[in-house]
């Protein structure tokens, strides 16, 4: 039986091993930590008893249009825990809502009747949208250009309202990317509209796990997928390349060997474990996330999920009851410099302009997770940077959502990614297999 080593339990290592478990290989996977699933994973809140309960580093959503990420759930047997919603409520500051649903008509028409009901956009606000969600049609399939201009470019070449702008396309395309239009290549932010919003009715459909994040990787099922084994708290310390091929991985104090080693760690730490592959830590800026938990006394939202509107705080998530919230910021770069107590007054102040029970109940408990380093940034020009799964090591592979998958960094992307390096471990190994589904767009 022909052998891999992946190095990296986040979802593009662990959609490599998944995906090379499945074809018969025996695959091995170091991770680090004590948990799998990179930065899509949970762990046990902070109280001062100790049995805090287990909450997601960050509220992770999907659409239907993530047809790899999808297949790795089903693969794992955990498809029934994705719970979709196709409708999304957005609130400005003072309460008045606005829903955005699927109604009769066909893609791309198939949200017109509630995009034109919306509030919080004018009639001339809204006109100019609709050219510009037929402009983003167009370009997508004949433009050449979109990575070396950035999303604001592109809006500014559509004449966008200001208005629209900050109400509509920056809502929608900063949550999707983490980055903000400025900063964003025009390539990333049409690709996830015309996948999102124009390639099928249902594909808007957002999904969530029902279950802590951590629970989705910690499958049964992974001994049904074929001879994997997790090695867990194990870091690799390098990859052993000798007269132009990788002898074995250093962690544990042991040199582990196989046919096959891929590594699925994040770029910066590619020089570390692999400096022959010429992967530079300075290779992408970074974008964060920031995520709010709070804990109420009292139920203070009845919504599943509401975008904010004009105010810091993107989106609240109601993880239990109304009680218990989550919230997100996306390119959160002015959260990141900070003081704790700064960002949960800006959280609490803005939570009771959106909704009056918040003022009426009592904070029980905070806690604030700042990613940093949560997504590279997919600015223009950095595509011709993403390096392919194969490297100049025959029997070396890349994965990771910074490698060239032609997404910006999602789950999703995390799992092509790691399908790419399953299928070029396989072609390298004679035994060529597919896994790769087709990009919706």
């Amino acid at each position: 039986m022909q052998s891999a080593i992946v190095i990296g339990g986040g979802l593009a290592g662990l959609s490599v091993a998944a995906a090379l478990g499945g074809a018969g290989f025996r695959v091995t996977l170091f991770e680090s930590r004590p948990f799998l699933g990179g930065r899509a994973t949970s762990f046990p809140s902070s109280t001062p008893d100790g049995n805090g309960e287990m909450i997601d580093n960050c509220q992770h959503v999907l659409l239907r249009s993530n047809v790899n990420l999808l297949d790795f759930y089903r693969r794992l047997g955990v498809s029934e825990y994705i719970r979709f919603c196709g409708e999304y409520t957005f609130i400005e500051p003072g309460g008045r809502q606005s829903t955005l649903r699927r109604g009769r008509l066909r893609a791309p028409a198939h949200l017109l009747g509630s995009f034109l009901g919306l509030h919080f956009l004018s009639v001339s606000e809204k006109l100019a949208v609709a050219r510009g969600l037929a402009a983003v049609r167009r370009d997508y399939r004949s433009r050449k250009d979109l990575d070396r201009i950035s999303m604001a470019d592109w809006l500014a070449e559509r004449k966008q309202p200001p208005r629209a702008i900050e109400r509509f396309w920056r809502p929608a395309l900063v949550s999707a990317i983490n980055e903000e239009p400025g900063r964003m290549a025009a390539l990333h932010g049409l690709h996830f509209l015309f996948a999102t919003l124009m390639a099928g009715e249902n594909l808007h459909d957002m999904g969530m796990a029902a279950v802590p994040l951590r629970q989705l990787y910690d499958a049964a099922e992974w001994a049904d997928i074929g001879d994997v084994s997790m090695r867990m708290r194990y870091g690799a310390e390098r990859i052993e390349i000798q007269d132009g091929r990788a002898q074995g991985v250093l962690a544990g104090g042991m040199l582990h060997k196989a046919d096959a080693y891929v590594s699925a760690v994040p770029f910066e730490r590619v020089e570390g474990i692999a400096p022959e592959l010429g992967i530079s830590p300075k290779l992408f800026d970074h974008s964060p996330i920031t995520g709010i938990h709070i804990w109420f006394d009292r139920p203070v939202m009845d919504l599943p999920h509401a975008s904010l509107m004009d105010r810091t705080i993107q989106w609240v998530f109601n993880k239990r009851d109304g009680q218990y919230l989550q919230l997100v910021v996306s390119a959160s770069r002015e959260l990141v410099e900070l003081s704790r107590a700064d960002v949960v007054a800006i959280a609490i102040a803005e939570l009771r302009e959106f909704f009056p029970q918040a003022a009426e109940a009592s904070v029980e408990r905070v806690q604030i997770i700042k990613e940093v380093r949560a997504t590279f940034s997919a600015a223009p020009g950095t595509e011709a940077l993403r390096p392919p799964s194969v490297t100049s090591i025959p029997n070396v592979f890349l994965a990771g959502d910074w490698t060239d998958t032609g997404w910006p960094a999602t789950m999703e992307g995390a799992v092509r990614s790691g399908y790419a390096a399953a299928e070029a471990v396989t072609a390298a190994a004679g035994r060529r297999a597919k896994f790769l589904l087709p990009d919706i767009a």
